[in-house]
């Protein structure tokens, strides 16, 4: 039978964890559009000394398992001596770094992609018209383009920034105690992993339903025609 009771005792301390899934969220979401934004202009740009390691950055973020992505940063790092001589050490060593780049490098690739497509879709005459007007190259993408863009691949963006909270479950493999790492600590003490991973599954659930709801409102609030 399922403990209702273990499942309420359990919660504050899962509750414990939902700080850090959120700040690495938020670092992991900040990164990657960073990242991405650039990565975009790369990815769409005619010259091939720019278009080719874009596209084969994107092909290996999104082709090879997230897992094995933080797994090469938090664990791979560590063997070169160069790399733990210098100053990049101080930051490769702490797993909460090293999840926020490897996650953030990912969530580029898969956004770097999703913006590329919509500055595509970007219609051609309001860019000439842009340039009618004397605008600049990067007057006309930072004015024209790139918000267009973006508004457009809000609803797309929307599910990159729900998986990518889901996928800060990865924080736990790598000694970080998030809620699937807070998770895994009360399973270990109260020996009743069904009860625990499924309240941690329904603390994710509303978080992403919460949310969702918000993400909507907004892309209502940008997407609507004047």
């Amino acid at each position: 039978m399922l403990d209702f009771s273990l499942m309420l005792e359990v919660l504050p301390k899962l509750w414990q964890g939902v700080g850090m899934t959120g700040r690495l969220s938020l670092l992991i979401l900040l990164l990657a559009f960073v990242i991405a934004v650039p990565l975009a202009f790369a990815r769409n740009a005619r010259a091939p000394l720019l278009n080719v390691p874009a596209q084969a950055y994107i092909l290996f973020f999104r082709g090879t398992p997230a897992l094995i992505q933080v797994f090469l940063v938090y664990y791979g790092a560590g063997q070169f001596v160069w790399v733990r001589t210098s100053f990049a050490w101080a930051v490769l060593r702490d797993p909460f770094w090293c999840l926020i780049i490897a996650l953030g490098l990912n969530g580029a690739a898969y956004s770097g992609e999703l913006f590329a497509g919509a500055m595509r879709n970007v219609p051609a005459g309001l860019v000439e018209a842009a340039r009618a007007l004397g605008l600049s190259w990067y007057s006309t993408m930072r004015t024209v383009v790139l918000p267009l863009a973006i508004r457009s691949a809000l609803p797309a963006y929307s599910n990159e920034i729900v998986l990518t909270i889901k996928a800060t479950s990865l924080a736990s493999t790598i000694t970080i105690l998030d809620l699937t790492g807070m998770a895994r600590l009360e399973v270990a003490r109260t020996y009743a992993p069904y009860e625990v991973f499924l309240a941690a599954g329904l603390i994710y659930l509303a978080i992403i339903l919460v949310l969702t709801r918000g993400l909507r409102v907004l892309e209502r609030r940008w997407t609507v025609t004047r």
